[in-house]
């Protein structure tokens, strides 16, 4: 049957996904014949997820690898799942309940709600697995995990054992005292009413202020307040009794333990270790706070002097730890100010006692504490920020300031002269209220400010998990690539925290800890075990909170595997291999699995870490809806086709790159795919298409040639695969199949496929035949369906995705050959730049003279004399001096002329390059202005000065070849 004119993507990609699917193509194993394993982990989307660029990108590498393993005959298993995702897909079910008019979940009830979840599950929980069949990715799909399989209420199909594993892991990490409960400072979403890790957490520039209060010395003592310039010299002295401090949150002053300045400070040196007042709250009962040193204030930034509150900020927790100081939480799990609790009154005056060192406390005491005014209490955080601003106004203890002073930004008012028509202004003071630009945390999936909060949280002792991890790095057992990754990994894990696990979320797995009516904690894998430890007459109560999903994740590569089971797939598959993953997740996710799996079971995850960066749009710039950058891959592939987007992911892989995606490249590679078809088509209409031989041994040079150049480009993929650099494999790609097949190769054939003897046609076709087999082979990894598709056209009844990958080596160069065939394209290509630069009708055959050349020039055109003629219109050639109003061509070891005077305007030529080349030093010239300016350098981002750059660069070497054009057009 005829190939169409053309590869029909669309219609094919879904019809090629299904044979594999049905052929078992993917399965595990699939293809081996050799006892070497090779075994991926996919990072496991959400089940919520839909396929983003991200994932298109970090999915390719994985299916490149695995498919190049696979026809090598490793005995492979790319291991697919999805994660359950706590806070989203909960978030996504609730959603659903409140469009469909459903009861709320608290209206429904624990079980009542996670049976919606299942339900949700099994019907939407399929979309990016589908779509990552879309892209083309060989997974086990038979295989496919998911991080909450076998938890209680897990309907038919969910069944595997992933949640004992999880559970399992959490009681052993217990029992050997490497989990604890504690309370510690956490990012909290209101709205969700649980903590979230770093990664949930956006930080988003906004607008925002920084006021300026006064905190009163105790019993109004004063001190003399001075500030000196560089040099030393007073530019300030006055009397003060108060402290000042700047703070961007001001209802979180009510929770203050301490003012710090910095140890070096001169200025607050005379009242270190005195009281003062916090300005808020009724005046009777004002609680005092203590006046401490800590590194941690910068001197030069607002008043010098920090308000420490450490239940609400992780610079204050810090410095409250070193200092042992209290930390009142003011916030309940909403976001609103505290209303529990006894009046303020009696624990104001606790607190006092505790600032003056007269009342011992604990964590237990102080979490207990509301000092929370009654007047605040039950208000958003927002409206008591207002509340508190305007009380502590009304009173007097705003730092003032002259209404023109320049900190009020906008709001400042100049001075108006009575000269002037108005009143001198220069006494009227207002408030100090900086507008400032804050980096501003929001829960990424709920909108809302995040708010630092000490909650009672379960944590991982991570300090006593570390050390291998650290350890297996830095010893070369687990390889970083790019080795910029290895700083940062140490970076985190030499100065790691205590790793929050726990969520207040109903989605995930629960907390397998159980409390008796006096609080004590028992773990145990199931109820029966817990009761069991506490005695018949404990009366028990299970933690509500259900495990960060990062920690289950964590057990990814053993979980996966069968673990705690001894299964054949654990045996066989674990340690993994390679791990390809997104750099901003290596210590949440990356590092989390080190830790787990060597704590667990002793072992490596995997041998390799490859990271990548985020993928940008073309300019460099992050994809984001709010810009309108966003680029959909499945959008790109229902225009362009899944291999062309393959084929632009591998080609923009560089180690540590940038990523920058651009439409135009993906519509390149697109025609790329169209290339090679169209090659097959030409292969079919000469009879050389299919014919499924042995490889020739042929003797015309130009065939010997091109086996040559499927040999080199055979080891330069190897080589670039076997060391992560996709690019250089897709590089050596291109240029191969593009330029040496399909430019040359098929263009030099021809000759011989229509005026070759019947020896030389066979030999020819049956060449053609083999290399554009191998083409097909070498492109599979990244190109998969459009070479599946001709593979099958070409008659082959197996599927590629499980031919064997070609073991031949560079002893098929032929030195001879490829030395003349360099030649012959050489000397082509030089006759036709010198046509295209004179602007030599492209369809004129011109004579050529032989000024010079060598034994092996002579050679090589001899052998090839018709090619050259006719692939360079040439239609005769002398050999002598070159004539008057020649352009020189040169070449290995030969010179020709291209005697053009009588076929060419020289004049016209000469003014029309001059023309150009004035253009193009003009063009060049600005650049050259915009990069010297140091206003530009300073101003613009990277990514403009680079594009400056390279725009320079192609002028500059656009100038260089207009003038050596004009050059010789001035000789003639």
């Amino acid at each position: 049957m005829a190939l169409e004119k053309k590869f029909d993507a669309a219609e094919a990609e879904a019809r090629i996904t299904d044979r594999w699917l049905s052929a078992d193509a993917f399965k595990a194993g699939a293809n081996a014949s050799r006892a070497d394993t090779y075994c991926v982990m996919i990072p496991p989307p959400n089940v919520t997820g839909v396929l983003h660029m991200g994932h298109a990108f970090n999915n390719t590498l994985q299916d490149i690898l695995v498919r190049w393993h696979r026809m090598r005959g490793f005995d492979t298993l790319w291991q697919p799942g999805t994660d359950h995702a706590g806070i989203a897909t909960q978030m996504v079910v609730e959603r659903q309940l409140a469009e469909t008019q459903q009861p709320k979940r608290t209206e429904l009830g624990w079980e009542a709600f996670l049976q919606k979840v299942w339900d949700w599950k099994e019907t939407s929980g399929g979309t990016i697995i589908n779509q990552l069949k879309r892209l083309g990715a060989s997974c086990d799909w038979s295989r496919e995990a998911f991080t909450m399989s076998g938890a209680p209420g897990a309907p038919t199909g969910n069944d595997g054992n992933f949640h004992d594993a999880v559970i399992k892991v959490f009681v052993e990490m217990y029992n050997k005292g490497l989990i604890y409960r504690g309370k510690r400072l956490v990012n909290w979403d209101p709205h969700f009413e649980t903590a979230i890790s770093d990664l949930e957490v956006e930080n988003i520039e906004v607008d925002g202020h920084m006021w300026h209060f006064k905190y009163p010395l105790e019993g109004g003592a004063t001190y003399t307040y001075v500030e000196k310039d560089e040099d030393g010299n007073t530019t300030l002295s006055e009397e003060r009794n108060y402290i000042s401090i700047a703070t961007t949150r001001p209802e979180t002053m009510l929770g203050d333990g301490a003012i710090a300045v910095n140890p070096k400070d001169e200025r607050y040196a005379p009242i270190i270790g005195k009281l003062c007042e916090i300005p808020v709250g009724p005046k009777d009962q004002r609680r005092l706070i203590p006046i401490i040193v800590d590194d941690y204030p910068d001197m030069d930034f607002g008043s010098g002097a920090v308000k420490i509150t450490g239940a609400h900020d992780f610079n204050d927790y810090m410095v409250a730890k070193r200092a042992k100081l209290p930390m009142y939480a003011l916030m309940d799990t909403k976001g609103a100010m505290r209303a529990d609790g006894k009046p303020y009154a009696e624990v104001a005056a606790i607190a006092r006692k505790i600032a003056n060192g007269e009342q011992d406390f604990d964590e237990a005491m102080i979490a207990a504490m509301n000092l929370v005014p009654e007047a605040y209490r039950g208000l958003d955080r927002f409206e008591a920020r207002r509340a508190v601003v305007a009380d502590i106004t009304a009173e007097g203890l705003a730092v003032m300031v002259p209404a023109h002073d320049p900190r009020l930004g906008k709001n400042a008012i100049k001075p108006v002269a009575p000269e002037e028509g108005g009143e001198a202004r220069e006494d009227q003071e207002v408030p100090l209220v900086e507008p400032k630009k804050i980096m501003q945390p929001f829960g990424d999936r709920s909108k809302v400010v995040i708010e630092p909060m000490l909650t009672d949280q379960w944590f991982v002792d991570t300090d006593k998990i570390v050390g291998p991890a650290l350890d297996a790095v830095k010893d070369g057992t687990v390889k970083i690539l790019p080795e910029s990754g290895e700083k940062t990994y140490y970076h985190w894990l030499e100065n790691i925290e205590p790793w929050c696990i726990s969520r207040q979320l109903w989605w995930g797995h629960q907390i397998p800890v159980w409390f008796d009516q006096n609080g004590n904690q028992f773990c145990a894998t199931t109820e029966a075990q817990a009761q069991a430890e506490a005695g018949d007459n404990a009366v028990l109560t299970r933690d509500p909170d259900v495990l960060d999903t990062w920690f289950s994740s964590g057990l990814w590569p053993i979980g996966t595997l069968g673990w705690p089971e001894d299964t054949p797939e654990l045996k066989k598959y674990f340690p993994t291999s390679d791990l390809i993953t997104g750099q901003d997740i290596l210590f949440f996710w990356v590092a989390r699995m080190m830790m787990m799996q060597l704590a667990v079971v002793d072992q490596i995850p995997f041998d390799t870490i490859y990271l990548h960066g985020l993928v940008r749009d073309a300019k460099g710039k992050k994809m984001s809806k709010s810009t309108g950058n966003v680029i959909d891959p499945l959008d790109i592939i229902d225009e362009y086709g899944a291999d062309a987007l393959r084929f632009t992911n591998a080609a923009m892989a560089s180690l540590g790159g940038a990523l920058k995606l651009d439409t135009s490249r993906i519509a390149g590679y697109r025609n790329f795919g169209t290339k090679l078809w169209n090659a097959a088509r030409f292969a079919e209409m000469n009879e050389g298409f299919g014919l499924r031989g042995d490889r020739p041994s042929p003797t015309k040079s130009v065939n010997t040639w091109i086996i040559g150049e499927t040999a080199k480009t055979l080891e330069d993929v190897n080589a670039a695969l076997a060391t992560y650099r996709f690019n250089d494999a897709a590089d050596a790609l291109y240029k191969f199949v593009w330029g040496k097949v399909c430019d040359w190769y098929l263009e030099l054939s021809k000759p011989l496929l229509m005026d070759g003897t019947d020896a030389e046609k066979a030999e020819t076709r049956a060449t053609l035949s083999w290399v554009l087999d191998q083409c097909l082979i070498l492109l599979h990894p990244i190109m998969p369906f459009i070479t599946e598709e001709l593979w099958a056209l070409a008659g082959h009844t197996t599927l590629l995705a499980h031919e064997d990958w070609p073991d031949y080596g560079t002893d098929l160069v032929d030195d001879a050959a490829d030395q003349e065939m360099s030649w012959v394209i050489q000397i082509i290509e030089n006759i036709r730049s010198t046509r295209a630069q004179m602007n030599v009708p492209a369809g004129l055959y011109v004579p050529l003279v032989q000024v010079e050349a060598d034994a092996a020039a002579q050679t090589a055109w001899t052998g090839s004399e018709a090619l050259i003629k006719r692939l360079a219109r040439v239609d005769s050639l002398t050999v002598g001096d070159a004539p008057k109003g020649s352009m020189m061509v040169g070449t290995r070891g030969a010179t020709f002329a291209l005697p053009l005077a009588d076929i060419i305007d020289v004049d016209a030529e000469k003014a029309r390059i001059s023309k150009s080349l004035a253009k193009v030093e003009k063009e060049a010239g600005g650049l050259r202005g915009r990069l010297s300016n140091p206003k530009f350098a300073a101003n613009a981002s990277e990514e403009v000065v680079e594009e400056a750059k390279s725009n320079l660069a192609l002028r500059e070497e656009e100038i260089a070849q207009l003038s050596a054009a004009l050059a010789q057009l001035n000789e003639i």
